[in-house]
């Protein structure tokens, strides 16, 4: 049976929002390494194989917003579908101190493979859901740890990552965010634009408005605080997007 690499949910919902997880899953298709990428279950289950948490944020964060989402079935070490084809971190080889054993001598063959099962088929289906309707809103959802390893903490609750090239939607949800006394990172933990990415891709290209949302990943670790997260974002988020009159 064939690898599917995305899950659509609630593609008839009537929201102009698209909420989209491009790293909600650590699985590996059989077909990679026989579903195995030489590294350990614990490794597996950390954040360099997947965001922690995001999934189920964006499941429910949808739900509340009444709008289709999509989320990837296959790990961000299979291959990262948040990256442009021709980005040097698409296909990782060594992650956060874990050297990925099935990546280290896959050759461009093997990259073009895994492109067209996994990469390709994902963002046809999320410009296709993204095109359903003029006025398309996306919401990326994403996760972070609350330290790499041999760095400080970071201390923020959430990030919201933008570009420079379109901040419309980001600024005044930074603002009513850090109102509420959360600790806010305005393109922290990362910085908001890499070209070829999934939102330069399908939302700055296109001129859809857009913002990234990064939650720390202990916050979200359990549906208790997905569905906490999510009561608290959509209806920010709703009100962010009516201020900007877009």
């Amino acid at each position: 049976m064939t690898h599917i690499p995305y899950e659509i949910i609630g593609e008839d919902r009537p929201s102009r929002w698209l909420v989209t997880c491009d790293h909600a899953a650590n699985t590996v298709p059989a077909e990679v390494g026989g579903g195995n990428l030489g590294i350990a279950p614990a490794d597996m289950a950390r954040h360099i194989a997947y965001d922690v948490g995001a999934a189920g944020l964006t499941r429910h964060l949808a739900a509340r917003l009444d709008a289709p989402a999509i989320l990837s079935n296959f790990s961000r070490l299979v291959i990262d579908p948040n990256r442009g084809e021709d980005d040097p971190t698409l296909l990782m080889r060594l992650y956060d101190g874990t050297i990925i054993p099935a990546n280290r001598h896959a050759d461009a063959a093997e990259v073009e493979r895994r492109l067209a099962a996994y990469h390709r088929p994902y963002h046809a289906a999320y410009a296709a859901l993204a095109a359903r309707r003029p006025d398309t809103v996306i919401c990326a959802v994403h996760s972070f740890t609350p330290r790499l390893n041999g760095r400080a903490p970071r201390p923020w609750q959430i990030g919201i990552l933008h570009s420079h090239l379109d901040s419309r939607l980001a600024q005044p949800l930074i603002a009513r965010l850090a109102a509420t006394g959360l600790c806010v990172g305005d393109n922290e933990p990362y910085l908001g634009h890499l070209d070829g990415d999934a939102i330069d891709r399908h939302a700055l290209q296109p001129g859809r408005p857009n913002v990234l949302i990064e939650v720390r990943n202990d916050l979200i670790a359990t549906e208790t605080g997905q569905i906490e997260w999510a009561e608290l974002l959509a209806p920010i988020l709703q009100a962010s997007l009516a201020d900007t009159g877009l």
